[in-house]
């Protein structure tokens, strides 16, 4: 592994100061982390539930520190496709956790699937599949 949760949560600060405080890197493990949504009102919709768009921001991050924990501190590694499924409606007021892993890590292509849970509820809330981008090697 090329980054732990120190240095990933250090990258996220000095390179994306604008979402870094949204999230928590809870655990970081070999082609896998695990990442949390803190609980805040922006992130919420009518009808109490969390947003979709902030459900993805989630996926997003999360598949993208999976790959940074592996390759190390790529910035310009960008998403190229994303499917999505909501699956039942997340509770408000707590956390959203979304567990990543690695499927495919290439040298151009990296694919990675997450889950999405409302902290302390068992079935997940939605699922997610990614496709990132990685910049060649300047070398």
């Amino acid at each position: 592994m090329e980054m732990n949760r120190e240095t990933l949560t250090e990258f996220l600060k000095s390179e994306f100061q604008q979402v870094a405080d949204m999230f928590a890197i809870d655990d970081v493990e070999p082609r896998a982390v695990t990442v949390r949504l803190l609980h805040d009102e922006r992130h919420l919709r009518p009808g109490g539930t969390v947003s979709g768009p902030a459900m993805f921001a989630l996926a997003d991050v999360s598949v993208y520190l999976a790959i940074l924990s592996m390759i190390g501190p790529k910035a310009l590694s960008v998403t190229t496709n994303c499917s999505i499924d909501f699956m039942r409606k997340p509770a408000a007021g707590v956390d959203l956790i979304c567990q990543a892993r690695i499927l495919k890590l290439g040298r151009i292509l990296a694919v990675g699937d997450c889950l999405l849970f409302s902290e302390g509820l068992d079935d997940p809330v939605a699922r997610a599949s990614l496709t990132y981008s990685i910049p060649p090697d300047p070398r």
